[in-house]
């Protein structure tokens, strides 16, 4: 059985969420293109100067193509980020997801908390406590 190719690739959603984190949603596997557009929504949120908090639906994803593996870290090596919401991830993926994170965290030197959660909702409300809580160490003291 050889790689799957660039047609193998599945489809990638990437928008901004109504709570200001970054919705991604991938159908079938993770392709350089879709790789690389994850990489552009988190850089945009942070050229913005708004928290870096990404919210990513995987109950549909199958795996992370080589490519799109190096895609990503190469992406995201100047992103700053603030926190990482998986939901639906399979056990597989989700150990690649964290090997993936981790490398990013490597090579930028920077250490962000990634959470898995079964629901939407529970990855939400883990995002929604964490942006509250950025705010609040960010705000000044009067």
């Amino acid at each position: 059985m050889s790689d799957p190719g660039p047609e193998d690739a599945g489809s990638c959603l990437v928008r901004d969420d109504p709570d200001g984190f970054l919705l991604t949603v991938t159908v079938g596997d993770i392709s350089e293109g879709g790789a690389r557009a994850i990489a552009d929504g988190c850089q945009r949120l942070m050229d913005s100067g708004r928290e870096v908090l990404v919210l990513s639906d995987a109950r549909r994803t199958g795996t992370i193509l080589p490519a799109a593996r190096k895609a990503m870290a190469d992406g995201l090596r100047d992103v700053r980020f603030d926190a990482i919401a998986i939901f639906g991830a399979s056990f597989p993926l989700r150990v690649v997801s964290t090997l993936a994170a981790k490398t990013v965290q490597i090579l930028t030197g920077q250490s962000y908390p990634v959470e898995f959660f079964a629901t939407e909702v529970e990855a939400r409300a883990w995002l929604l406590a964490r942006r509250d809580a950025l705010r609040a160490e960010r705000r000044p003291v009067a």
